[in-house]
């Protein structure tokens, strides 16, 4: 298959630093990827999940740590021409998928008030679920580098709070389960760079509230966008610093801070603080 072909040669080549390295390079900073692991790669059949996909491929092919993987399609109530859509692109790049059916979108639709969280609790749920039940002990997400700045700005301006994305996590509901991020160093321009590149047309958020057009959805995150889109005209730099901010937490310089359910007060640790 050629555009199979050309589609992996492209992320090991000409995207070689800004999608490859930057997927390896997660890979290793955060011990994402285990010897023995068994790694369910969950597609929505999006941009970022598909190239989620084909990195995976490649790295099987080449890793000299040992781990399986398999391909989920959790189809929440696409569309027949959505789910034609992933199905033909899957077959395009030589990803072998399975489809597996779920009601949410029928279940969400008559949800007055935050449908989108409880669809995302509802498909985590169920690709936890479908993952364990394919003898899986992760399961891979497409979240990049700016799902990570834009949570955390998010975090700050619309929940009152400093909280972060972070590369993995154990789950609290399925025994044995974690959930990894291997994107997340990866920018988003760059995966949309390698789409247009390979002449790729994905699916996007195809649910009924955003009809299709994540761009126009008035969401908390499209806010966010917006106002990093802002500040990258004065600084550059923005989005590498709040990157780089959640690596390099201050603690000592909080009024409280909360770690695995308990809440660190600053007056009982003042003692503690100097000036520095």
């Amino acid at each position: 298959m050629e555009k199979a072909s050309m589609a992996l040669r492209s992320v090991t080549k000409k995207y070689s630093k800004a999608i490859w390295g930057k997927f390896t390079g997660a890979i290793k900073d955060y011990n994402l990827i285990e010897k023995g692991d068994k790694i369910a790669v969950c597609i929505s059949g999006g941009k970022d999940s598909m190239l989620l996909a084909v990195c995976m491929q490649q790295l099987q092919k080449h890793s000299k740590t040992p781990f399986e993987v398999r391909y989920l399609v959790m189809d929440p109530g696409y569309s027949a021409a959505n789910r034609k859509k992933i199905a033909d692109n899957a077959a395009a790049l030589n990803i072998p998928i399975e489809i597996f059916d779920t009601d949410i979108f029928e279940v969400v639709d008559n949800v007055p008030k935050s449908p989108c969280y409880l669809c995302a609790r509802m498909r985590r749920g169920w690709l936890y679920k479908l993952a364990q039940q394919a003898g899986c002990n992760k399961i891979a997400l497409g979240h990049h580098f700016d799902d990570v700045t834009e949570t955390v700005m998010m975090s700050i301006l619309f929940g009152g709070e400093i909280k972060s994305m972070p590369p993995k996590l154990r789950s609290a509901n399925y025994a044995g389960m974690e959930l990894i991020r291997p994107l997340y160093l990866v920018r988003e321009a760059d995966i949309i760079a390698w789409t247009r590149y390979n002449d790729l047309n994905f699916i996007r958020c195809a649910c009924r509230v955003t009809k299709d057009d994540e761009t126009t959805h008035n969401s908390k995150r499209a806010e966010v966008k917006q106002l990093l889109n802002a500040l990258r005209l004065q600084n550059p730099q923005v989005d590498d610093n709040i990157f780089k901010s959640i690596h390099n937490v201050r603690l000592d310089t909080l009024p409280r801070y909360i770690q695995n359910g308990v809440v660190h007060d600053f007056n009982d640790r003042y003692a503690e603080i100097t000036e520095e």
